[in-house]
């Protein structure tokens, strides 16, 4: 992933209805879940939750797909993951150590 790709994505996210529609998107896997749905849970307007959902999708976070009238919003997993690799691709280089390293450090 490039910086841009990187920048437009944690800006997607960079707003706490769009992280809260994300991280629902994730927990629920490749099936995701319809937009009204979606807007129940969060207690949000099909207006604002549309603005919020085509953001996520314009940053590539989150992919569409019909079903009969429904559309189905989940998670890009593909690109969430490319995105976390993205942040920590360079983890502990300076520190000449590798993130496993940290992490058992941690425990």
């Amino acid at each position: 992933m490039d910086s841009n790709l990187a920048v437009e994505a944690l800006g997607a996210l960079a707003h706490e209805h769009r992280l809260a529609i994300y991280r629902m998107l994730v927990e629920h896997g490749p099936t995701g879940l319809p937009a009204g749905t979606i807007a129940e849970r969060l207690t949000m307007p099909p207006s604002s939750l549309t603005f919020h959902l085509q953001h996520l999708q314009r940053a590539g976070l989150i992919g569409q797909r019909r079903v009969g009238r429904q559309l189905i919003y989940a998670a890009d997993f593909a690109r969430m993951n490319a995105l976390v690799g993205f942040l920590t691709e360079n983890c502990c280089a300076r520190d000449g150590c590798s993130l496993a390293d940290r992490q058992d450090s941690a425990t």
